[in-house]
């Protein structure tokens, strides 16, 4: 513990970010860096608990609490604080391959689980996290980390997402030669295309990928595993697979008007703008935003960037539904420390809404009944109705419309952001791989193995729509499983 009474001396100073009517002119980050001597004494505030709940990484009544990859975080405050930042890195790596993807989009559990946080304002731990790796990359301090040894053994990852690259790194790291397939012509599955640069610039993205590649890692794009590249033949040709593609069958909205144009799944909008800035001319399903009334349904964080996204577009107006009730300002009796606190916050989306049209753009228990269009089959307006939660005698709430709340607004793109079901399910029918309830592979946490010899899932793919950090969890937890299928034991940590 640096300075022991540095929780006491020092408040809390988050990232200043750039004024929300300038960043809109823009697809950068939306934040600015701290210095380093802020940096130092915002690590000072961790008081080096004696039992540290921010990185337990456990559930508590179905909830998360702390960091679910473990990592040392008061160790690399105390570090931090010193002044000692190359050894807040070599500890910073030990448990996460990349904290510059969990520094910018990880919603902190580790810091809802904070000591400090029960009676005042948690550590950040995130922002600490996110300048140690930066600084990293700015010094020369990371640098492609080439196997001593080879194995001579082979292994597919399927899917280039956070769990995919996690996983390949590791068994990279153990020295097996490991392929990693994408459909999409870039690598980094939803960190590309899912997650627009505002929220995390692509060429922060494309750094890890690059100092992957010279490590070893082969990364194959426009290969669609099941469809132009048989699911079957990556079983003869390589002693381990691991799929990895994600939960990427999105939720729709079953409703009257549903097929009129104009209404499209929040990724096919994310992703197609992202290819448009990236390749730097307007690609093929590109969807516009601008002049138009947007309606933005389902809450998390796929529906802020959607409202980010629209806002840096110049839309006329937008309107952002949810079905749930507004959060609270402070945590409920229900959700007490360690859990991750459910409150009320204004993201940088909303942040952004309210500063051009005056106010959150979000309307809580709210939801589309129906869809109406005009003539040429385009979509121009919902019929709103407002919902309340009741008791179905089974001890579950369920929504119910509120009888006379119905309200027609005028709309011309609407964007459904509402999560997503599971995986798309061709590879693992092909390859014979149970599915579970909710469609998602079947394999045991921990375990990471299918009912398929040498065939193994991780991340949204196997546990359902999650967060990055899970995902990381999931890929390194699976490369010490494969790493010991393959081998008969494992030095991997997962």
């Amino acid at each position: 513990m640096g300075k022991p009474t540095g929780f006491k001396e020092i408040k809390r100073q988050d990232l200043e970010h750039l004024p929300p009517r300038e960043r809109i002119q823009h697809w950068s980050e939306v934040h600015y860096s701290l210095s380093e001597e802020v940096l130092r004494q915002q690590g000072a505030r961790c008081m080096d608990c004696g039992v540290p709940f921010c990185h337990s990484g456990m559930l508590l009544a179905g909830m998360a609490m702390g960091c679910p990859i473990k990592n040392l975080i008061p160790e690399w405050n105390d570090l931090v604080y010193r002044g000692l930042w190359q050894e807040a890195l070599e500890r910073l790596h030990k448990t996460n391959n990349f904290p510059e993807f969990t520094g910018r989009v990880c919603p902190a559990p580790c810091e809802g689980s904070c000591v400090l946080g029960i009676n005042e304002p948690p550590v950040t731990i995130k922002n600490i996290e996110c300048a140690i790796i930066d600084r990293g990359f700015e010094e020369g301090w990371v640098r492609p980390q080439i196997p001593k040894k080879h194995t001579g053994k082979k292994i597919a990852v399927v899917g280039s997402g956070p769990a995919g690259l996690a996983a390949a790194a590791q068994l990279n790291h153990a020295g097996h030669a490991v392929t990693v397939f994408e459909r999409a012509d870039r690598i980094g599955g939803l960190l590309m295309y899912g997650i627009p640069n505002p929220h995390l610039d692509k060429k922060v993205v494309q750094r890890r990928i690059d100092l992957m590649e010279k490590e070893g890692v082969t990364f194959k794009t426009k290969t669609w595993v099941g469809k132009d590249y048989p699911a079957k033949k990556l079983v003869r040709e390589f002693d381990a697979v691991l799929l990895a593609g994600g939960a990427t069958n999105p939720r729709d909205l079953k409703v009257e008007g549903r097929d009129f144009e104009g209404i499209h799944f929040a990724m096919e909008f994310l992703a197609a703008n992202t290819k448009t800035l990236l390749d730097g001319k307007e690609c093929e399903g590109y969807i516009s935003a601008k002049g138009k009334d947007v309606i933005v349904i389902g809450g998390g964080d796929t529906g802020t960037d959607c409202v980010a996204t629209s806002m840096r577009h110049q839309a006329k107006s937008v309107l952002q539904l949810e079905i749930m009730p507004k959060p609270p300002l402070e945590r409920a009796a229900n959700n007490p420390w360690p859990q991750w606190p459910k409150v009320y916050r204004l993201d940088y989306g909303q942040e952004e809404a309210a500063a051009i049209f005056g106010a959150d753009p979000r309307q809580y228990l709210t939801t589309v009944k129906k869809f109406t269009g005009d003539t040429s089959g385009n979509v121009q307006s919902a019929h709103l109705v407002q919902m309340e939660w009741i008791p179905d005698g089974k001890g579950r709430f369920v929504p119910k419309e509120i009888a006379g709340s119905e309200k027609v607004v005028a709309c011309d793109l609407v964007l459904l952001a509402m999560g997503f079901l599971g995986p798309e399910g061709d590879v693992l029918r092909e390859l014979g791989v149970d599915q579970d309830s909710r469609s998602n592979a079947k394999a045991d946490y921990g375990d990471y193995a299918t009912n398929v010899k040498g065939i193994f899932s991780a991340g949204d793919m196997r546990r359902g729509q999650s967060l990055v950090v899970w995902a990381i969890h999931e890929g390194r937890g699976a490369a010490r499983t494969i790493d010991k299928y393959l081998m008969g034991e494992s030095d991997l940590s997962a």
